[in-house]
């Protein structure tokens, strides 16, 4: 069976690395990118079953690409992954993408974010508490 394809947008390369080996576990990581005008670029190219973002990064931050994703495949998979923990910053994201994954607990936490976003579905970190039943219910 065919994995599922997956571009990385992080501009640490360490973390880029740490996040690309825990990503291809479970699905065929296609490119690692360091900021959004690249991963614009990559996602256009090589069409990606899920985009996993940075939030912050230089130029083109992970929202703003996120955005752009958007216009181009509505249906894009996209998932956050950052170090901000403030609810109100995962709400404006979750607005744009399917998910929201602190770095903290990314280890345990993205791949089923990722697997989400396959299925259409939101997640978010337990850790921020924000109830996903009220988030699909605003987008609506």
């Amino acid at each position: 069976m065919k994995k599922a394809t997956v571009l990385l947008a992080e501009d640490h390369p360490t973390v880029a690395e740490q996040l690309r080996q825990l990503l291809q576990e479970s699905f065929e990581v296609v490119a690692v990118v360091a900021h959004g005008e690249a991963l614009v670029k990559a996602a256009g190219r090589l069409l990606p079953d899920v985009v996993v973002t940075d939030i912050s990064m230089p130029g083109m931050d992970g929202l703003q690409a996120a955005k752009e994703l958007r216009s181009r495949r509505p249906s894009q998979g996209i998932v956050f992954i950052t170090v901000h923990d403030d609810a109100a910053l995962a709400r404006k994201a979750l607005g744009i993408g399917l998910g929201y994954v602190l770095k903290g607990e990314a280890g345990e936490q993205l791949i089923d974010a990722v697997n989400a976003a396959l299925r259409g579905e939101p997640y978010v970190s337990s850790s921020l508490g924000i109830d996903l039943y009220d988030i699909h219910r605003d987008a609506m």
